[in-house]
């Protein structure tokens, strides 16, 4: 039952994907690495206030290699770097992205539920309010820390984003943006940073989508800049060898994943991650609701040769990795 099941999904897939027998990635991908990069998660929101550029910021200083955020589009096509589908967990405003303007989302505080506490829990929403220690400094009540701007607390633009880090490899996953997700959101949205990147000549990012249909028609209005392929694109290849479109110079799945018809499957294996080497794609983790963002997990991905690890703990991450050394195998792949 359960190839049955994988059939009809990965045949559906090679439908949407159009793109079936096309070259892999070049032997010398530059996002190979023989020690896996500290990729800082919405820029390190576990300890800093997420999809800031002051977290940015704070993360690359404590030594993150690549910058992973997400994208969501305003009332007047603007694209921003913002998480959610709403502003209500992160920012003191109320409403759906989209719902504001570029000028009016810029007036909230980006920081504002952020905590640090002892709790671990870093939005929580009914911590005394000392605890919330950058609030007010995006609306100027209060001043910012020393070497950065009230600016770096708020919803920044994705033109200020890559202003600010010109040089920095930057990861920007697409999402749907509104409660139901429908496919047409995600195409909707793939195409306002298709504009957006277009005519920029830096080949330092990656674009990937959860929806295979969304990182396709990004593709397809940019095609100069590289991508990772959504989840249909990762199980094709995976299980059927079915290879994603040209410019795929990354695979980026969690360790452990939740797949319609199989359960619980462990994608971040040894075997998978030789596989996509072989074929001449990175590998790039992240960390989904089964997984561990800590010391346990980060060692599987060393131990396994993970090109990258997007965590929600750069500076912990940092430490971890200049302690850990990477197995030999990792630098021997091809």
């Amino acid at each position: 039952m359960r190839r049955g099941v994988i059939t009809r999904l990965v045949a559906a897939t090679a439908l949407l994907m159009v793109v079936i027998s096309v070259p892999a990635a070049s032997a010398a991908n530059p996002w190979r690495k023989s020690k896996p990069w500290n990729i800082s998660h919405q820029g390190g929101e576990g300890e800093f206030p997420g999809n800031t550029l002051y977290a940015l910021k704070k993360s690359l200083r404590a030594g993150a290699d690549m910058l992973e955020l997400d994208i969501g589009v305003t009332k007047d096509g603007r694209v921003v770097m913002h998480h959610n589908t709403t502003v209500d967990a992160r920012t003191n405003g109320t409403g759906e992205v989209r719902s504001f303007t570029l000028k009016q989302i810029q007036r909230l505080d980006n920081a504002y539920w952020f905590s640090d506490g002892p709790d671990g829990i870093s939005y929580s929403q009914d911590k005394p309010v000392s605890t919330y220690k950058f609030r007010g400094i995006a609306t100027g009540k209060k001043k910012p820390p020393r070497g950065f701007k009230a600016s770096d607390f708020r919803v920044a633009s994705l033109r200020e984003v890559l202003r600010a880090f010109p040089k920095t490899p930057i990861n920007l996953e697409i999402k749907g943006r509104t409660p139901a997700e429908e496919t047409s959101e995600y195409i909707q949205n793939a195409r306002a940073l298709a504009r957006e990147l277009k005519n920029v000549k830096r080949r330092n990012i990656i674009v990937v989508s959860f929806r295979q249909e969304a990182v396709d028609e990004f593709h397809r209005l940019a095609p100069k800049v590289p991508i990772a392929p959504g989840v249909e694109g990762m199980a094709a290849f995976l299980l059927f060898d079915v290879l994603p479109a040209r410019g795929t110079v990354a695979l980026q799945p969690p360790i452990l994943y939740e797949y319609p018809g199989l359960g619980l499957v462990t994608v971040s294996s040894t075997e998978y991650i030789e596989k996509a080497h072989a074929a001449g794609y990175a590998w790039q983790n992240w960390f989904s609701d089964h997984d561990s963002d800590s010391t346990v997990d980060w060692q599987k991905m060393v131990d396994r040769c993970s090109d990258g690890i997007m965590t929600a703990y750069p500076v912990a991450l940092e430490a971890f990795l200049k302690a850990t050394p990477s197995p030999s195998v990792c630098s021997e792949r091809p």
